[in-house]
């Protein structure tokens, strides 16, 4: 199946990236949001973003109008049924992308791939709302999507085989690496790294260490670009508790337990870069 059109839907940090990268790589790309005042948030950055690299003198201006010609602003749902392929980058809860999921299964083309940017909610649940679950598929991108060469292309129990290489082959043209994997909670990247940011947490909650001296043993000892606890700040605080849950609610095994410090924040509004205060302070 040739993918031309692409639409992603949610139009922050992780959707305007995605969307950025496809239209980068020749794809028509509709960025949709339900407000048009996020759409156009989404794409102005999308434009900061390019104009920063024409700057650092990896792309020209050339490089950049085309890019941007290719990006459409959407609010109407309705635009899916031009889509070969929907990619959902909202909110990371599962009632909301279910309703996202029917809606879209109404309005796409027969053909179209409906996926989703989850980082740990079960693709198999999300495609069981749909008439189509064999073209569901989970297409987990890494933060931030322009820089990072990842790409987790999760199958759900009744994922074809067809949708899961058409999305490969996506990837693969977005000058990604993809890596198979099956729907289990967290799928890879964060049932490694969660427990690993939670029982950073513990640590300090414990009184082994402080954030600064857990960070430095994690950096300089294990080689490690970023601190977990920097990291988890960089994730948001609340993210990393869903995530958490997510896991210990789908393994039901309390080495997922998150950490009452983690809860704490996340109750205090700490919630790391996002609201300048997490484990350290941001101005």
């Amino acid at each position: 199946m040739k993918i031309a059109q692409v639409m992603v839907i949610g139009a922050g940090q992780m959707g305007s990236g995605i969307a950025q990268v496809c239209a980068e790589n020749g794809y028509e790309v509709f960025l949709h949001d339900l407000k048009e005042e996020q759409t156009k948030k989404g794409i102005a950055g999308i434009e900061k973003r390019l104009q920063r690299n024409i700057e650092k003198e990896r792309i020209t201006e050339q490089d950049k109008e085309q890019t941007m010609k290719r990006i459409q602003a959407s609010t109407k749902l309705e635009n899916a049924g031009k889509a070969d392929i929907i990619i959902e980058a909202a909110v990371e809860n599962m009632e909301v992308k279910k309703t996202i999921f029917r809606q879209l299964d109404e309005r796409a083309a027969e053909h179209a791939i409906l996926a989703t940017n989850t980082s740990s909610l079960p693709i198999t649940e999300i495609a069981a709302v749909t008439s189509r679950p064999e073209q569901v598929i989970g297409m987990h991108f890494m933060n931030p999507v322009p820089v990072m060469k990842l790409v987790e292309v999760i199958r759900g129990l009744q994922t074809s085989d067809e949708t899961y290489e058409a999305v490969a082959d996506i990837a693969s043209s977005l000058k990604k690496t993809s890596v198979e994997v099956n729907d289990f909670p967290g799928f890879v990247s964060n049932r490694i790294l969660m427990p690993m940011i939670n029982e950073a947490i513990y640590t300090v909650y414990e009184g082994v260490a402080s954030p600064e001296d857990v960070d430095q043993v994690m950096k300089l000892g294990m080689n490690h670009p970023m601190g977990p606890l920097t990291l988890a700040d960089f994730i948001g605080l609340d993210t990393c508790l869903y995530i958490m849950e997510t896991l210990h609610e789908g393994f039901g095994d309390d080495k997922y337990r998150p950490c009452p410090l983690l809860r704490k924040y996340v109750k205090a509004g700490w919630l790391g870069k996002k609201t300048g205060r997490g484990f350290y302070q941001y101005n």
